[in-house]
């Protein structure tokens, strides 16, 4: 029983990225134009997420700063610090809404890009951040999820010259993995053109 519990896990993720791939690559090659474009500009990719998404955006900006999986020069890229362990990050609820919006407004600056996750779509303190990225001229990209339909209060809340990739999945856990995917698609995506393609990984 609990075998195929975890098989089922397995069977359940590979079909959601089987299924969300046509769909998401669009969205996740412009999010990848406009990290490229920002970088080669000089400028820099401020990140943050919700609750468990927080770990997912410090985890991008390592492989940002450090490497994916090529040696290349450092890509300029912050994770801004949250608190993975607020049970309401990723709810209208958050416990400090404002706390990814002040190190916006600090840090942040036209031309920069704001990279923001929030599995429901609700949270508001990335609203807040995405708020605060606008009034600072700053393109946002925002990884969300299905939960509360196309994207929730942050999805709704992106310019037209944002990019959204929202997950058509309600379950938090399978958002997360694809999320991760989609990050990974991202790193790699730009290395291909600031290094040129490369057949398999190192």
């Amino acid at each position: 029983m609990l075998e195929q519990r975890i098989q089922q896990h397995f069977i359940d993720s590979a079909d959601l990225k089987y299924q969300a791939g046509p769909a998401l690559s669009k969205p996740i090659s412009q999010a990848m134009q406009a990290l490229l474009a920002c970088v080669t500009s000089g400028g820099k990719v401020l990140t943050c997420g919700s609750g468990v998404s927080g770990l997912l955006a410090a985890q991008f900006a390592a492989h940002f700063v450090g490497r994916f999986e090529r040696e290349r020069p450092e890509l300029a890229a912050i994770a801004l610090p949250g608190d993975a362990t607020d049970p309401a990050a990723d709810t209208p609820g958050a416990i400090d809404s404002d706390r990814f919006a002040r190190q916006v407004r600090a840090l942040g600056h036209a031309g920069d890009v704001l990279l923001v996750l929030s599995a429901s779509g609700q949270s508001s303190a990335v609203l807040a951040a995405v708020t605060a990225a606008h009034a600072r001229d700053m393109t946002v990209v925002a990884l969300l999820g299905h939960a509360a339909g196309s994207g929730g209060a942050i999805g709704r809340a992106l310019r037209e010259t944002d990019v959204q990739v929202t997950v058509p999945h309600e379950r938090a856990a399978r958002i997360h993995e694809v999320h991760l995917l989609a990050l990974h698609c991202l790193c790699d995506g730009v290395d291909a053109q600031l290094l040129g393609e490369q057949e398999g990984s190192t």
